[in-house]
């Protein structure tokens, strides 16, 4: 088992689907966790949960969009536990529209979360480690919509591959000093999010039946089901342990078999 103990690991987004499954995870592993979310509440729930269960945890609301926001949030992580160790950047949204429906309002709304938010919570995890003398480590949630383009969820798919691209360059600007950052993709997982791209896609009348895109997108995995949140668990424990130490700038598929690269 990575040793994880004491760890001081941020979790954006962390209040749901994978985000949670992994808090609650390292927190059994002993690592403190920054529960980070939008709604103080869900983060203070969670955070609570995580206390009731023996772990160390604190609840943080954040807009990763905002930049005071982030600052102040890896603030209040170093505050409580000394130190941060690990950023994941995990917060994001989708969005399913017809390719010829995307407005510069959709586009704006889908990459200020999912790649503006990442981006600037790499700078200020950076800034961070650098003040506490170097070394650190970045896990960015991608997915296989990083790797390849599905039509209604285009602009979806433009921000995860830039978190991709965005992953490398920051692998290679800062490795000299110890900072690593990867990422992980997840393929059709069973979370809200995913409820929301279904919905998007009967609204779009792309589909007719609930979980009918969720069902289909699932059964090109050759593995033979849908991912759950739990499945996510072990790459995320790899990635914020020593044992990648040696490993940066790659995208990690976790899709139970659906993109091959």
């Amino acid at each position: 088992m990575p040793k994880l103990t004491d760890k001081s690991i941020v979790i954006t987004g962390a209040t749901g689907g994978i985000g949670a499954a992994i808090a609650r995870a390292l927190a059994a592993d002993g690592a403190a966790i920054t529960v980070a979310d939008l709604s103080q509440e869900a983060a203070d729930n969670l955070a609570g949960e995580i206390a009731a269960a023996g772990g160390k945890a604190i609840g943080v609301a954040v807009d990763v969009r905002e930049r005071a926001q982030v600052r102040a949030m890896l603030d209040k992580a170093a505050d409580a536990f000394g130190r941060v160790d690990v950023l994941f950047n995990n917060a994001g949204i989708a969005q399913t529209r017809p390719f010829l429906d995307i407005t510069e309002e959709d586009w704006r709304l889908v990459t200020d979360v999912n790649a503006l938010g990442v981006l600037i919570g790499m700078q200020e995890a950076v800034k961070t480690f650098r003040q506490q003398g170097g070394g650190g480590k970045i896990i960015n949630t991608a997915s296989i919509a990083a790797k390849q383009g599905y039509e209604p969820l285009a602009h979806y798919c433009a921000s995860k591959f830039a978190v991709v691209a965005m992953t490398q360059a920051a692998a290679r600007a800062f490795g000299k000093e110890g900072i690593t950052a990867n990422c992980f993709c997840p393929g059709v997982v069973a979370t809200p999010m995913w409820d929301v791209i279904d919905k998007g896609f009967r609204d779009n009348k792309l589909t007719t039946k609930e979980n009918e895109a969720f069902d289909t997108f699932a059964a090109t995995a050759v593995l033979g089901r849908a991912s759950q949140p739990a499945d996510l668990v072990g790459v995320a424990r790899y990635l914020a342990s020593s044992d990648s130490d040696f490993m940066t700038g790659q995208s990690l598929m976790v899709d139970g078999g659906m993109v091959f690269i």
